[in-house]
């Protein structure tokens, strides 16, 4: 259960700061992918999340979004992300890292080897964007990330 006051958060009968600093919600988002808390992860979005996964369409809303994270969640119950390194600028937030038990049906080995980048931009503690990228030397120039640092 989710109850918003003033400055603070309740989430199950713990206190949370709010608003989150982007770090920290991006990190709290992460942490409900990986233990595949639907209701969580919902509970850090703003209302108007957009998720873009490469060049597929984005899908915006907070209900479209629990929906494809439940069936996601569901028909992939092992997967995780493996933060590598985090950089933030500003609202935005990007994660440096890899997966295991993704749609892509690798060995966890195998696919601890494909690098992503995933952008998150962060309002009011909650994100309005989680965007998926290939980590390349191309993706990180067009980011201003060349060096994965600044």
């Amino acid at each position: 259960m989710l109850v918003a006051c003033k400055m603070l958060i309740v989430w199950k009968n713990q206190r949370v700061r709010t608003p989150l600093p982007p770090v920290a919600a991006v990190i709290g988002f992460i942490d409900a992918i990986n233990r595949g808390d639907v209701d969580r992860l919902v509970a850090f979005m703003s209302p108007d999340h957009r998720l873009q996964v490469l060049q597929e369409p984005p899908l915006t809303g907070l209900e479209a979004n629990r929906d494809a994270w439940a069936g996601y969640m569901t028909s992939f119950p092992g997967y995780v992300i493996y933060p590598d390194r985090i950089v933030q600028r500003g609202g935005d937030v990007f994660v440096f890292g890899s997966t295991t038990g993704s749609h892509l049906g690798l060995p966890d080995q195998e696919e601890r080897q494909l690098k992503v980048i995933w952008l998150a931009t962060v309002r009011d503690g909650l994100l309005a964007l989680w965007q998926v990228m290939d980590d390349t030397p191309g993706e990180r120039a067009l980011l201003g990330l060349a060096d994965g640092t600044k």
